[in-house]
């Protein structure tokens, strides 16, 4: 447990492979996770080679961990497996629909983490790339998946060439609710992101942006509605795209 209260993302890698012996297994693990029904709505693309990493670098907007991993692991929401297998057997699937969709997204994620835990346990790095859902259209075209089959989150793994400083958390009171939602008073709020605001890496973000303050940064610079409006659009067309 303690362990795990150490991480930190790890996005530089030393030029050195994993065995293809410890992935298996490390997948193997992370395929004992929870998962709806034991359908197992979910298929995994394990990308090594240089050229069709050049390919997938693209969607993630050409971070350099892309290219420099020796693994990129892409988590997928797969229904066709399973309809087909019904198909076969004379059933009639009914899974190409939000919730299945959702399902499925539940159930690929709690694979990714649970492989990615147990990665770090063997002194594996990971880093999770939200650039996944920004992009779909571009990993679906470069890694050639059919309908029904829905990229939902990827992770760069390798052995760390580098020991970050972890990055910070909001309290435990900022995210546990007891019995019921209790909402924030604006001096919750004020309390609850005092020592985001106060860190002298997030106040530089702020100079450099020359913003009044974090948020600010977050809206206008790093997240802003107009590019996740876009990024909607692309989202929900890739939805439907891929037969949901």
């Amino acid at each position: 447990m303690d362990s795990l209260k150490q991480r930190r993302t790890i996005r530089k890698y030393q030029q050195k492979d994993i065995p293809a012996e410890l992935l298996n297994d490390l997948l193997e693990t992370a395929f004992r996770a929870s998962t709806v029904g034991n359908m197992q709505v979910y298929s995994v693309i394990v990308t090594r080679d240089a050229g069709r990493k050049a390919k997938l670098a693209p969607a993630h907007f050409s971070q350099p961990m892309v290219q420099e991993a020796p693994v990129v692991l892409t988590f997928c929401i797969d229904l066709r497996r399973f309809s087909k297998w019904c198909e076969q057997r004379n059933a009639v699937p009914g899974y190409n629909n939000l919730e299945w969709f959702v399902t499925g997204a539940v159930d690929a994620l709690l694979v990714a983490q649970t492989f990615c835990v147990a990665a770090e346990e063997k002194g594996l790095g990971i880093c999770y790339l939200g650039t996944t859902t920004y992009n779909p259209h571009l990993i679906v075209e470069a890694l050639e998946l059919p309908e029904l089959v829905f990229p939902i989150t990827t992770v760069t793994v390798g052995w760390p060439a580098e020991t970050p400083a972890q990055t910070d958390r909001l309290p435990l009171e900022a995210i546990v609710h007891e019995e019921t939602y209790h909402d924030y008073t604006p001096a919750d709020i004020d309390r609850l992101y005092a020592y985001k605001e106060s860190l002298p890496e997030n106040k530089q973000f702020v100079v450099e942006n020359l913003k009044e303050n974090l948020a600010q940064v977050f809206t206008d610079v790093r997240y802003t509605k107009k590019d996740s409006e876009a990024m909607s659009e692309i989202l929900w067309k890739t939805i439907k795209q891929q037969g949901f």
